[in-house]
């Protein structure tokens, strides 16, 4: 098989997943991407492939993208840890916490709500004027313990977008004592060692951070992207419901999106900046009982409970079921559903999951924006061939050491 544009190495029985990668950013204007895959504990994808930059500058070893709503999976997992470490409990009312968030109608909300998209806070178009307001994490915070739920809390399902960074970081930072990202850093990234795992991106490492590129920008520079889709956004907000747009899509999100200030705040439901290899260690702990490499990350016992699906019935916003869990969904890929796993998938692509059955976890990193608000078929393509190079790789523990197929690049750093 030909893997001339891949770099990077991969356990042989996980070619098709290479092969596959390979597929997907070949080409000019198609940008770039990263995989890894962990399968009882040992790491036997890292790959890389593509362009990084409008310049055509290629995808390198530490190379990070940013990652929308993959996010919510490291957060999710965030809070878990303090619920582990016995600081707070699913059953707490938010306003435990937080008391200023216990008016109006969100007295009862508890943790469990807040995790499993219950709560009916999912709109956030009615809470800022403009679209520089998500920056700035004090006044998001008041406007929602300031604000009346759409829905009964506890009952229907409706995917906070953007509101469930600002929810279960302000419980982050109240129960902590510490900023979001802090705590993720010190609770997550550097127990596990990561190379790449930002709720906000220190300064320093903002040149590994990739260019987005989306379907109007093969050859265009940042602001003839902004442009174009700042017109796809009006065109969203015509056709979409309005329930979706004011989860989804508030006035001039698609232009920050774009925009050099996206990675100024911490906006920890979809401004994460990640890399593949450290979402993928990250949910391998997850997949293998909560440890990795001899790091405790959680107990098994929290493990089973954040991971239990709460509720199948359909989301308001998405308008199809998600089976939210605590902070995590299904996990679809080309070759079905995988009982036990669960994850989260991001806008333009990206995502990473786990499941505890086959010892497996999946990510994939990426720069080129396609696919719906919750990912798009690369993603669950790249799942579906881990998942068969994993039943493969079963089968071969249980033979004589096989080896990794090395397909190193002088670029990579």
């Amino acid at each position: 098989m030909n893997t001339k544009d891949i770099h990077g190495f991969f356990h042989e029985d996980f070619s098709g997943v290479a092969h596959l990668l390979q597929k997907q950013v070949g080409g000019e204007g198609r940008g770039g991407a990263a995989v890894c895959v962990y399968h009882h504990g040992e790491k036997v994808v890292d790959i890389w492939a593509g362009e990084r930059s409008h310049d055509h500058s290629p995808w390198e070893s530490d190379t990070m993208a940013v990652s929308f709503s993959t996010t919510k999976g490291v957060l999710s997992t965030a809070l878990h840890i303090l619920v582990d470490r016995g600081l707070c409990n699913y059953s707490d009312r938010v306003s435990k916490h937080w008391p200023e968030f216990g008016c109006k109608g969100k007295e009862a909300i508890t943790i469990e709500q807040v995790l499993s998209h219950r709560t009916g806070l999912y709109a956030v178009s009615p809470l800022i004027d403009h679209n520089e307001q998500v920056l700035d994490w004090d006044y998001m915070c008041a406007q929602l313990a300031n604000s009346i739920p759409r829905i009964k809390p506890g009952t229907r399902p409706g995917y906070q977008a953007l509101t469930f960074g600002w929810l279960a970081g302000e419980l982050i930072r109240r129960i902590s004592g510490k900023p979001v990202e802090q705590f993720v850093q010190d609770a997550i990234a550097k127990p596990l060692n990561l190379d790449g795992l930002y709720l906000l991106t220190p300064p320093s490492e903002k040149k590994r951070v990739a260019d987005l590129i989306t379907s109007h920008s093969p050859k265009s520079g940042p602001k003839k992207v902004m442009k174009a889709e700042t017109r796809n956004e009006k065109r969203l907000r015509r056709w979409l419901p309005n329930t979706m747009v004011h989860a989804l899509i508030p006035p001039g999100i698609k232009s920050l999106i774009f925009a050099s200030q996206l990675l100024d705040a911490p906006i920890p439901a979809f401004n994460g900046v990640f890399t593949a290899r450290s979402l993928a260690k990250m949910y391998g702990a997850l997949a293998c009982g909560g440890e990795i490499e001899g790091h405790r990350l959680l107990s098994q016992e929290t493990l089973q409970r954040a991971t239990k699906i709460q509720t199948r019935r359909r989301d308001k916003v998405l308008l199809i079921p998600m089976c939210w869990s605590l902070g995590y969904h299904i996990a679809p890929t080309s070759r079905g559903v995988p009982r036990r796993a669960f994850g989260h998938f991001g806008y333009g692509g990206s995502g990473a999951w786990a499941d505890p059955q086959r010892e497996l976890a999946v990510a994939m990193t990426l720069n080129r924006i396609a696919g719906s608000p919750v990912g798009d078929r690369r993603m669950v393509s790249l799942g579906g061939a881990a998942l068969k190079a994993a039943k493969r790789h079963q089968r071969s523990l249980r033979k004589p050491t096989q080896g990794s197929t090395e397909v190193l690049s002088s670029h990579q750093g």
